[in-house]
């Protein structure tokens, strides 16, 4: 396959109108986000299967021609673990590329296991040991030299044959289809831009705050969320999430009480320390009807536990006749939580319907049991 480096407009013109009747795409990206808050995109791979363009953000005034064509509905995007590539897309333009195809994902329905690694599938699939000699490499210094540009190059040159592999193997097993719904779900630009009322959840920890305090990690992690993108920089910078749950549980009421708090340095404190202060005694007065509130922990009985053992029993039964990793289905909180009445869970959709979850529900409303024959478990209707 011919690789191409372009870093000049009308070379990026020029392979995109070559690219323009492909049917589908292979892309990566390389990309640093270390010292800031949005991630800095250094490299677009992209490749059919005559040619590799390694095209380069830093060098060209604009990426538009690129864009038109990954945008372009009529063209499949095929990435491996999409997300953080689909992300860099939604901040450039504020949508997101569709239809994708991630390898990743597909890998889960063929047997390979969850969220297996790039390298780890090439050399399952196509039993290549990829180089793995540019894996901590800074891509925005330039001259990119050979070594980068061929490793570079490598992350499409296989995808591309993965990916031919792969969709072979699903239609062969009639599978094409199951992974419509999650395939849609990365293009959802919901996905990628969380509102900053919600951003406390994502705070590890936030399980053990109650009340009020909860409603002041939510402004904390609002006013840092502001602050770090007005200043592009990571939110740890700002403050991490560990000051911040220190500063919810313990409320300080004055500067003194904040020189307390476990982590907080002094330049955080000297800059910003009155207007948490601030923050902090503002939401102390909101009335207790607008805190928010973590969702209702249950105990389940004895009798609950046994019932969601034979549920997840029939998804390790499914799972195994399909060559499916039964975690991919479904975890055991997942089924806790469609015992607990949910409906709203993975498995109940797409794929995962049709391999177990429709068999889990019946199983919950009387229409299937367990039974054992030869040593051997089944799923059978009640008659």
């Amino acid at each position: 396959m011919n690789v191409l480096y372009i870093d000049r407009p009308a070379a990026l013109a020029e392979c995109c109108a070559r690219l323009r009747n492909a049917t589908w795409l292979a892309l990566d990206t390389e990309f640093i986000r270390e010292k800031t808050y949005y991630p800095q995109l250094c490299l677009i791979q992209v490749a059919t299967e005559e040619e590799i363009a390694c095209i380069d953000p830093l060098a060209l005034p604009e990426l538009d021609p690129l864009l038109d064509l990954l945008y372009d509905p009529a063209i499949t995007k095929v990435f491996h673990a999409a997300y953080q590539d689909l992300e860099i897309f939604f901040h450039l333009r504020g949508a997101v590329p569709a239809p994708v195809f991630d390898t990743q994902l597909a890998a889960t329905v063929l047997g390979y296991g969850e969220q297996i690694g790039y390298a780890a599938l090439v050399k399952a699939v196509l039993g290549v040991e990829l180089d793995k000699s540019q894996t901590r490499t800074d891509w925005s210094r330039r001259p990119l030299d050979g070594a980068q540009l061929a490793y570079a190059a490598d992350d499409v040159r296989y995808l591309c044959q993965v990916y031919r592999r792969q969709h072979a193997e699903l239609g062969r097993l009639q599978r094409l289809d199951w992974l419509t719904e999650d395939f849609c779900a990365l293009s959802d630009p919901r996905q990628y831009a969380m509102p900053a009322e919600d951003l406390w959840q994502r705070i590890r920890g936030h399980q053990q705050l109650r009340g009020v305090q909860l409603a002041v990690l939510r402004a904390l992690s609002g006013w840092r969320e502001e602050r770090a993108i007005a200043a592009d920089r990571p939110r740890r910078w700002i403050a991490g999430d560990e000051v911040l749950l220190e500063l919810a549980r313990h409320q300080p009421k004055n500067l003194e009480g904040m020189q307390r708090i476990r982590g907080l340095e002094s330049g955080l404190l000297r800059r910003h320390g009155q207007t948490l202060l601030n923050l902090i005694a503002r939401t102390l007065n909101e009335p207790a009807e607008l805190w928010p509130r973590l969702p209702a922990s249950r105990r389940l009985s004895q009798t609950q536990e046994a019932l969601v053992d034979a549920m997840l029993a029939v998804v390790r039964l499914r799972g195994a006749q399909q060559g499916v990793s039964p975690q991919t289905l479904a975890g055991r909180q997942e089924l806790e939580r469609l015992l607990g009445g949910e409906e709203d869970v993975p498995l109940l959709h797409g794929w995962r319907a049709a391999v177990a979850g429709r068999e889990v529900a019946a199983l919950l409303r009387g229409e299937r049991r367990l039974e054992v024959r030869a040593g051997e478990l089944h799923v059978v209707e009640v008659d």
